[in-house]
């Protein structure tokens, strides 16, 4: 009888502890994050995807979303579960009526985000553009690496609500990352990764000074 009664205890205690996790609201500062971290986590998921390691890609995610984006333990999986899911129903597409089978993960996932935002962004606009930006990076014959910058540019504009000229530098960084690791192909080696990680971390570094506060010195 006591075994049973502290069984029953400790369910509700977790019971407690899940739904605090998954219901609580909870608002952050997306402007608050180490880019260091992030160029870093960005380069070890883009690897994780090109080598076809799902279960990889959901921890780096859920690590992602807990670190950078401060979002309780549990929630991150359920969080990360719908990104890394969105991008692997991208990966098995083939055509653009196919990739849209990728979207409504995509609109869950900041929809998501959005929840634990201070400011509120437009989602389904920001899951749009990333479907697109997937799309063009699929389809590199039709697109160019301007295109790409362009697209990086105006997601930084959605989430943030600053032009998106100021993320340029950060869109240019980031896509020649991208375009180092396009050219390597299967040849791609460690010292490539670390390159690409590099260049991550310098994106991300210029991210984070676009989206940083501006104190006025006006008197």
């Amino acid at each position: 009888m006591k075994r049973r009664t502290i069984v029953v205890i400790l369910l509700v205690v977790l019971a407690t502890a899940l739904a605090f996790d998954l219901y609580l609201p909870v608002k952050k500062d997306f402007r608050q994050f180490d880019p260091a971290a992030v160029g870093r986590l960005d380069a070890e998921m883009w690897r994780s995807y090109y080598e076809k390691r799902p279960v990889r890609l959901f921890f780096q995610l859920s690590r992602l979303m807990r670190t950078q984006f401060h979002a309780p333990y549990i929630r991150s999986h359920f969080i990360a579960y719908q990104s890394a899911k969105a991008a692997f129903v991208f990966k098995e597409g083939r055509n653009r009526i196919q990739y849209a089978g990728a979207l409504p993960y995509l609109k869950t996932y900041f929809s998501q985000l959005n929840d634990l935002s201070k400011v509120p962004f437009n989602f389904f606009k920001l899951a749009e553009e990333e479907l697109e930006w997937w799309i063009i990076r699929r389809e590199g014959e039709k697109f160019t690496p301007s295109d790409w910058e362009a697209v990086l540019a105006r997601e930084g504009e959605i989430m943030y609500s600053i032009p998106k000229e100021n993320f340029m530098d950060y869109a240019r960084d980031r896509v020649a990352a991208m375009v180092l690791r396009d050219q390597k192909g299967q040849s791609i080696t460690e010292q490539d990764w670390q390159t690409i990680t590099q260049m991550c971390i310098s994106a991300w570094t210029k991210f984070h000074a676009v989206v940083q506060p501006r104190i006025s010195s006006a008197p």
